[in-house]
């Protein structure tokens, strides 16, 4: 995790220099896409929607203002809107982020193999039962509740972080972790 003195000094780095973006790629890839993945249950759409993520990251990047509110926050929040304009068209064209790849837009420094991310991630949700039982309940419930939950207990955020992540006030975000996890309960 970066922390926020040094975002301030890279947000610089990456102004003077866009291929600086690949150390952003490569600290919040993976938990980027886990939280799609855990969302979407569809290996291959959430390689897309966290490409769109990035894609629009790196060209926003230079819009981005640091008003106490993380990098790591800004990325959810991209991503949390990917996934609900997917889910709103039922149909998702994304952008390549291999077309920036290719003209060196920037650099991954750690790039891991996809196929063995695939597999290690495909062999995680294979044992976990149980996750994937609450993930079938939660899909069930309306979308909002959808968000809270999935950004506290399968992202770990904070009551603040979500609240920055999806622009509502804490007291919303508290009620509606309430009423969510008491909803899927109910359904369990």
């Amino acid at each position: 995790m970066i922390k926020p003195e040094e975002e301030l000094l890279l947000l610089e780095k990456i102004r003077a220099d866009p291929r600086e973006f690949g150390i952003l790629f490569d600290q919040y890839y993976t938990r980027i896409f886990g939280y799609i993945l855990r969302r979407t249950l569809n290996y291959d759409l959430s390689g897309d929607i966290a490409a769109e993520t990035f894609l629009k990251a790196f060209l926003k990047i230079n819009d981005f203002k640091w008003r106490d509110i993380s990098i790591s926050s800004w990325f959810f929040k991209i991503a949390t809107n990917e996934i609900n304009q997917y889910y709103r068209k039922q149909k998702y064209s994304p952008h390549s982020l291999d077309l920036l790849l290719e003209r060196e837009e920037f650099d991954i420094a750690n790039a891991e193999s996809f196929e063995e991310e695939k597999t290690r991630v495909e062999e995680e949700l294979k044992n976990h039962a149980d996750f994937m039982l609450v993930q079938k309940k939660l899909e069930k419930l309306p979308v909002k509740y959808q968000e809270v939950i999935a950004l506290k207990y399968f992202e770990d955020k904070s009551i603040k972080e979500i609240s920055e992540i999806l622009d509502k006030k804490e007291g919303t975000i508290k009620s509606l972790i309430s009423r969510g996890s008491q909803k899927l309960k109910d359904s369990l």
